[in-house]
């Protein structure tokens, strides 16, 4: 087993579930068919020291988790290194990584919180390819509504950009990602009431900012 201590970086790196954790005895010792496992198993292999379980990991929550970071950074080298960084913490943490949530939202959790360390640092204005694209009141493609739409994505991501971190974290949790309120919960550390509250603002803010777009 490779030292974590941070070098070399972790294999790879180049709805809410509460299962008890699985035993070794679970966890089949072929490695031939490793790319096939569930998270589950393969975290307890990571966990274990098996570098290809946690390759497969990498490989299976890289482009949802490049998205994420993405969204909430708008600048695409910021979330690379973003989820670089968190793959490197859970190749740390994985020995105590309980399975009280899936793999899968563990990693957004951390992702999210580097993130939402960066924001609070230095907020940064969203480009327009981070955000969803408004929809037209006409289909057509005349200048004028390409115009027109490209002023409201404009408008959106300026809405965006003025929310607070958490709000923008459970909006593009929610709105983006399809995460289910639980989920969000455990992603941010907060409860579900907290999180209905962030979005029920955002929400509105969003609404506000785009009624003239209506």
């Amino acid at each position: 087993m490779r030292d974590r201590t941070g070098h070399p970086p972790p294999p790879g790196a180049d709805h809410l579930q509460h299962p008890a954790p699985p035993s070794r005895a679970e966890v089949p010792v072929s490695r031939n068919n490793v790319a096939e496992l569930p998270d589950r198993l393969l975290a307890v292999r990571a966990a274990e020291g098996d570098d290809d379980a946690f390759a497969v990991l990498v490989r299976r929550h890289t482009s949802r988790l490049l998205a994420l970071a993405h969204h909430l950074l708008g600048s695409q080298a910021d979330a690379e290194d973003a989820v670089q960084e968190a793959f490197l913490a859970a190749w740390r943490q994985l020995p105590e990584f309980r399975h009280d949530a899936s793999f899968g939202t563990w990693m957004y959790r951390i992702v999210t919180n580097r993130c939402l360390n960066i924001l609070r640092r230095a907020p940064r204005a969203l480009p327009l390819d981070t955000v969803p694209e408004p929809t037209a009141h006409d289909p057509g493609s005349s200048p004028p509504c390409v115009a027109e739409t490209d002023a409201a994505t404009a408008a959106l991501a300026q809405a965006l950009h003025k929310l607070s971190p958490e709000q923008r974290a459970c909006w593009v949790l929610r709105e983006l990602h399809g995460l289910h309120y639980e989920e969000i919960a455990h992603v941010t550390g907060t409860s579900e009431q907290t999180v209905r509250g962030r979005l029920f603002r955002a929400r509105h803010a969003l609404q506000e900012a785009m009624r003239p777009w209506r």
